[in-house]
């Protein structure tokens, strides 16, 4: 980003701290006019299906758990009793260590990462117990952790406050509990929701006054479309399916002026509509740009029933995807250090909540598991991208129709490293993976409970954009709530404005290949979202975040030799990263953030 757009980005944030500031000084007038306090809501009604929960803790929630325990002793001959969780056998990333010492009471809770999941596993020595043997094949290592021999010592790893403090020469891996970074947006943000009386009202007022307005002149700036005409790029064995256009918008062309990632040939007036080019210097990875006005008409003029007709901004504006071979890459998930939470979400109906109960799930926090917000140590090298998950918790949930009446107000489910932290609800449009590495997305549906041992990753956001693929129209078909503000819960205004800026994954089958896309829009609504997906022909797609370039964040990753070079899809997009002592650190990668996310890894056997 150059001067000018970094001047932006700091008046930007001059401008919401001073609007907050003379906000916060009148939240006395907002009081005194119900504003705070009042909120609409929908005429309240019993439930159907409503559930009963008794409390637990984090570690009851994996029904796939096993435990082993024994008697141990420590350093200075003290006696006590250790077990050994392995939080799901099926996945064998994660375990919980829990030491109680007899004498002093004192009880312990260490959350172990595997480094190896898929060739190694822990046990507790109970022939020597003062740690655990590591099993791989017929091999067995020794690993003390309560002793103080060298580098082996548990306390001494926990001291260090490393994210991922190493453990028995790097086999395993302390995770600790670490402060997630946070821009100065959403610290901002965070202070009015949590501490303030109707705070969510004056973000909302925020997002639709201020930032309404800049990303609405940002995106008519980059809409750069032309009506030049180029040569079509010819599909090669390897691309995704291309957009289904308007014949008259063939070769049409469109300057991506914002675009801050490397393409392969691009000329200099722009690039086709609809087409796919290769991503510089990182295989596997493709840019593709359209416009909705430029879409096939029997696409625009289908499904009118489901999906709104477009205005003339959102017909115009352009919109960002990639698309990442499946074949190439790994899908993996992590949460942040802050979001999302696992209890209550304010947007349900009050007789949804259970006062005796922190959580939907039974629980109001995920220790004695430490999330951080971090890609794993073994996972560094190897990661190509990342981009930022689904809504936070506070909006993760349903206040109007049918799945609001449903499951506590079917609260957002995520999954990871094979470890429930929130249930998968039915009716949620769900982007998983599976042990074997396999990425699928689909609606969730009580009977796929039967998949839950065997799902490493899981993130839900809210209901359907695209639920199948017509094998007979060759069409994909539009979600049944796209255009139903409420019970799509799609967010934006409470004037169910819901032209904002958005992003999207959705999943595409073409020539025997899979790809996952990820759609970055200027200003668009759900209706929007689900036309650019239609012209890709997705088999399923979602939304993920919105509102702002830190909530729709993506970065690619390129390596050669010890330097790391970093792209965004969307240049100001960078300003998220970090820079110390004038090294540029990327998000997700090189620091711990508040926010939960994906990363795609390159396959180790190409």
């Amino acid at each position: 980003m150059g001067r000018k757009g970094k001047k932006d980005w700091a008046r930007l944030n001059i401008l919401l701290s001073v609007f907050v500031i003379i906000l916060l000084s009148s939240s006395y007038w907002l009081s005194s006019y119900g504003w705070a306090d009042k909120e609409e809501r929908p005429p309240q009604s019993r439930p159907e299906g409503s559930i009963s929960s008794v409390p637990k803790t984090i570690v009851d929630l994996p029904p796939f758990r096993e435990a082993h325990l024994i008697e141990i002793k420590g350093e200075q001959g003290e006696e006590g009793l250790a077990s050994l969780i392995n939080l799901n056998p099926n996945i064998n990333a994660w375990y919980l260590l829990r030491i109680k010492w007899r004498k002093s009471g004192i009880e312990e809770a260490y959350h172990l990462e595997n480094a190896q999941p898929q060739t190694q596993r822990l046990l507790l020595n109970e022939s020597r117990p003062t740690g655990l043997v590591i099993v791989e094949g017929a091999k067995k290592d020794r690993c003390d952790l309560w002793t103080t021999e060298g580098h082996l010592n548990l306390k001494r790893a926990k001291a260090s406050g490393q994210a991922y403090a190493p453990l028995c020469g790097g086999k395993l891996y302390l995770r600790n509990p670490v402060k997630g970074h946070r821009t100065n947006i959403e610290k901002v943000t965070e202070v009015l929701r949590d501490q303030v009386p109707g705070g969510e009202k004056i973000v909302g007022l925020v997002r639709d006054t201020v930032f309404r307005y800049i990303y609405q002149k940002k995106g008519a700036e980059k809409e750069g479309s032309k009506p030049d005409r180029g040569p079509i790029p010819k599909p090669g064995n390897n691309t995704p399916g291309q957009a289904l256009l308007d014949l008259t918008q063939a070769g049409r062309l469109a300057n991506p002026t914002d675009l801050g990632i490397e393409i392969e040939e691009a000329s200099r007036s722009g690039v086709v509509l609809g087409s796919w080019y290769a991503v510089k210097d990182n295989p596997g990875i493709y840019f593709s740009l359209i416009v909705p006005n430029a879409i096939a008409p029997e696409i625009l003029r289908g499904y009118t029933n489901v999906v709104t007709t477009l205005d003339t901004v959102e017909s115009t504006e352009l919109v960002y995807l990639l698309a990442f071979d499946l074949g190439q890459f790994d899908l993996k998930y992590a949460l942040g250090t802050e979001h999302p939470r696992v209890g209550w979400s304010d947007h349900i109906l009050s007789q949804m909540k259970d006062p005796s109960l922190p959580g939907p799930d039974g629980i109001g926090r995920t220790a004695p598991l430490v999330s951080t917000g971090l890609i794993r140590p073994r996972d560094e090298g190897k990661t190509v991208a990342t981009f930022t998950g689904g809504f936070k918790r506070e909006h993760g949930a349903f206040i109007y129709g049918e799945l609001a009446l449903r499951n506590h107000g079917s609260h957002y489910g995520f999954i990871e490293n094979g470890v429930i932290f929130s249930q998968l609800q039915p009716g949620l449009a769900t982007l998983y993976v599976l042990n074997d590495q396999r990425v699928d997305m689909k609606t969730w549906l009580k009977e796929d409970n039967r998949l839950l041992s065997t799902v490493r990753y899981a993130r839900q956001n809210g209901v359907p954009i695209i639920t199948d693929f017509d094998q007979i129209t060759q069409l994909s078909v539009p979600g049944q709530l796209v255009s139903r503000w409420g019970e799509g819960n799609w967010s934006g205004s409470s004037d169910k404005k819901l032209r904002t800026m958005r992003a999207g994954a959705a999943l595409q089958e073409f020539s025997g290949k899979r790809f996952l896309i990820y759609a970055f829009f200027w200003n668009a609504t759900p209706s929007a979202m689900a036309r650019v997906f239609q012209a890709y022909r997705c088999r399923y797609a979602m939304l993920l975040d919105m509102n702002a370039l830190e909530h729709t964040y993506l970065g690619i990753y390129k390596r050669e030799g010890s330097s790391l070079y970093v792209q965004h899809l969307i240049k100001g997009m960078s300003e998220v990263d970090a820079s110390v002592k004038g090294q540029y650190i990327p998000r997700f990668l090189g620091f711990s953030d508040d926010r939960d996310f994906f990363y795609l890894t390159r396959k180790e056997n190409l």
